[in-house]
């Protein structure tokens, strides 16, 4: 129904820039728009749970996790059916895989993960 493919992860150095990329496909797709549905960034450090870093809406409304505001920024395309997230002044506790997530009549559907390490 739903595939999830993210990219755009790697090495930055505190302070520097990443846009990440989560390319959707899937039948859910044929009729409805990728802005349809509730998605999000989520990340996981190594012994750490799976936590939310940003999420986008319906309509367009987004919510962000208080460590990322004001620097992460979230985004869809409907045309590409691509969610992105624009992440400025990266810092080391930022180092995590990346995951995007959609939820579609109540199931949640995630992808692979990208690694974005953030180190000198």
């Amino acid at each position: 129904q739903v595939q999830l493919v993210e990219s755009g992860g790697g090495l930055v150095q505190p302070g520097g820039s990443l846009s990440l990329s989560c390319a959707a496909s899937g039948s859910i797709f044929s009729k409805y728009l990728i802005s349809t549905y509730a998605m999000g960034w989520y990340r996981q450090a190594p012994g750490k749970q799976r936590e939310l870093v940003a999420g986008i809406y319906s309509g367009g409304s987004t919510n962000y996790s208080d460590s990322v505001k004001g620097r992460f920024t979230i985004s869809r395309n409907d045309n590409k059916k691509t969610m992105s997230l624009q992440m400025n002044s990266l810092k080391p506790e930022d180092t995590a895989v990346y995951y995007c997530k959609l939820r579609y009549l109540g199931r949640d559907f995630w992808g692979q993960g990208t690694q974005v390490t953030v180190s000198s």
